[in-house]
């Protein structure tokens, strides 16, 4: 009997321990390894705990713990993905520093602007950028609490690859700990620096050509009105200067007007199909009397089957004209003028102007397309220097019809300027 009463006991006691193990022990070991899988960023094959109610309660709330971080971290990520497109599609260059000038973010133009692989979160910038301007600029901003504003110089490794910045330095505000940081933008103002400085020398430049024969016309008149009884022969030669520079401003306002024309955005072309033959005839009968007075020999090229370009035919002509007029000025009496169009293989037909005068220094060849430049001025007698503007000219209306403009030259042994135009289609 007593065996039996023991045996029932025992077997009540596994039966309980069995039970307890079952619906407390083990699902808490269920619950710990989710509550890991969770916490490592895993997601549990099964949220399903076998045991007592509570447990199957407590499995269901780590279901939706992990359901909800999951759409929180998909939002972080769309959130971060949004910041890095919105900072890497930004022109201008942005800088985060916290409150000790260590870098907090730094958008890809910023890289860019100082020719950095990488710049990563917590770097102090004097290691990242080596720029004591910029340097400067923040840390007062940092100091003083107050927006900063100055004007950065980039020079590259490269000549003439200079670039200018302005650069804005914001601080953050806390308000308990103050100033925890500056947000630091950098535009590049290098166009508009190049751009005001070509304004300047254009002012510059037209002050200069319109100074010369004004005076000239001036003193003139006040010599006819202090010497009234000036002798004919006198007057005659008077007259003639005055009519020559008279002439000169006439020629300078024309071109001056032409490139406004060419440079506005209301210069519309008249294309249409021009026959290069027929308008490198009409070009050369209308200079046949220059071309006869200093003896130069014109030779024309063309394609055999004859080309057709889609362009505006008078500005094509003015073209010409320009680059005739320059080849005509400085060439030797006697000498030769080359006019030649040649089919590129890139559905393009560059013409070209050649002559054998006098030429074009190394120096001055790259520069020659720009306003009022004028290769080597003192080798250039002023009776045949030009206002200055053909070639630039020439260059916009190039530019116009899609083209480019070329030069190459030597020294004594003449000069080849190339309009390369699209071909018709």
């Amino acid at each position: 009997m007593l065996w039996l009463i023991i045996c029932i006991a025992l077997g009540s006691t596994i039966a309980f321990a069995y039970v307890a193990w079952r619906n407390w022990i083990a699902p808490w070991r269920q619950i710990e390894q989710l509550v890991r899988q969770i916490t490592g960023g895993e997601r549990p094959r099964t949220f399903l705990v076998e045991g007592g109610r509570r447990a199957r309660r407590i499995s269901i709330a780590l279901e939706n713990i992990f359901a909800r971080q999951h759409a929180i971290d998909e939002q972080i990520a769309q959130r971060e993905s949004g910041t890095k497109t919105i900072l890497s599609a930004m022109h201008d260059g942005l800088l985060v520093v916290d409150a000790s000038g260590r870098v907090v973010v730094a958008n890809e133009t910023f890289r860019k602007l100082f020719s950095l692989r990488e710049v990563s979160g917590g770097t102090p910038l004097l290691d990242a950028v080596r720029n004591a301007e910029l340097h400067q600029l923040i840390t007062e901003t940092l100091r003083q609490g107050e927006p900063r504003q100055s004007e950065l110089a980039l020079t590259g490794a490269q000549k003439n690859s200079e670039r200018w910045l302005q650069v804005s330095a914001v601080p953050m505000k806390d308000d308990k700990i103050g100033t925890d940081g500056a947000v630091v933008l950098l535009h590049d103002i290098t166009e508009l620096k190049r751009v005001n400085e070509m304004r300047s020398d254009f002012v510059a430049n037209v002050s200069h050509e319109l100074r010369t024969p004004l005076s000239i016309l001036r003193g003139y008149i006040e010599t006819l009105l202090d010497n009234p009884k000036t002798s004919p022969k006198e007057l005659a030669r008077i007259l003639e200067v005055m009519e020559r520079h008279s002439k000169r401003l006439e020629l300078l306002v024309d071109d001056l007007l032409t490139l406004a024309q060419l440079e506005s955005a209301n210069s519309n072309l008249q294309l249409s199909e021009v026959n290069l033959s027929e308008l490198f005839g009409k070009v050369v009968r209308d200079w046949e009397k220059k071309l006869v007075e200093k003896r130069l020999k014109v030779m024309v090229d063309l394609p055999a089957t004859g080309a057709i370009v889609r362009a505006d035919e008078m500005r094509l002509q003015e073209v010409l004209y320009n680059l005739l007029d320059n080849a005509v000025k400085y060439s030797h009496e006697n000498g030769e003028i080359r006019l030649h169009a040649e089919q590129g293989d890139d559905d393009e037909i560059a013409l070209s102007v050649s002559d054998s005068g006098v030429g074009i220094g190394k120096n001055d060849l790259p520069r020659i397309f720009e306003r009022f430049y004028r290769a080597d001025k003192a080798r250039t007698p002023e009776s045949i220097r030009g206002t200055g503007l053909g070639l630039s000219i020439v260059k916009h209306i190039a530019q116009r019809h899609g083209g480019r403009v070329e030069a190459e030259s030597e020294l004594g042994r003449g000069t080849t300027v190339r309009v390369i135009l699209p071909m018709a289609r």
